[in-house]
């Protein structure tokens, strides 16, 4: 692992940190990433800024009566320059499942990968009716198992050079004609 201060920032990865800007505001928000620059990246970010108002009238000037509020605005994903990073703390541990559910929360706009095997449709759309397995005859029947790569309904091997149905063309010559010029 790298000895620098990277190393420690990556310790807080996905956890909630309090980032103190130059400017008196707060933020608060999973960490996400960084760079040599002190970069942040923070998701589920909240603002906040402590105003201070005086309060009207002569009597209130001579005692010098501030009021404060805090205000809360939220920010969601943003990058803070590393710039106006005053001081950075730990709010809180990451979630319980906070990779878990990014990565696997599907929904409207999420990518997903289609994977390599073979799945069958979603409420059998297009596929076989239930009970029938994807390349062959109903479950217990007693139907023999049908030909073919992994039994998922493909063509039988050509037998004889002879080519199946629908792959003349296809890089293979007409049934009796070889390779070679021949007889």
């Amino acid at each position: 692992m790298p000895s620098g201060k990277g190393s420690k920032l990556l310790r807080y990865i996905e956890h909630r940190l309090r980032v103190s800007l130059a400017d008196g505001r707060v933020i608060i928000g999973t960490f996400l990433a960084f760079d040599k620059h002190l970069n942040l990246v923070l998701v589920d970010a909240e603002e906040f800024r402590t105003l201070k108002n005086k309060k009207g009238g002569a009597a209130a000037a001579r005692a010098a009566i501030i009021e404060e509020r805090q205000e809360k605005r939220s920010l969601g994903l943003i990058i803070l320059r590393g710039e106006n990073v005053v001081s950075v703390a730990v709010e809180g541990p990451p979630p319980p499942s906070a990779a878990g559910a990014r990565v696997n929360a599907g929904g409207p706009g999420m990518a997903r990968g289609a994977g390599r095997g073979v799945v069958p449709p979603p409420n059998n759309v297009g596929g076989p009716p239930p009970g029938v397995p994807m390349g062959g005859a109903p479950m217990g029947l007693g139907a023999a198992p049908v030909h073919g790569v992994g039994g998922m309904g493909m063509p039988p091997p050509p037998m004889g050079g002879v080519p199946p149905p629908g792959m003349m063309g296809r890089g293979m010559p007409p049934p009796g004609m070889g390779r070679g010029g021949g007889y």
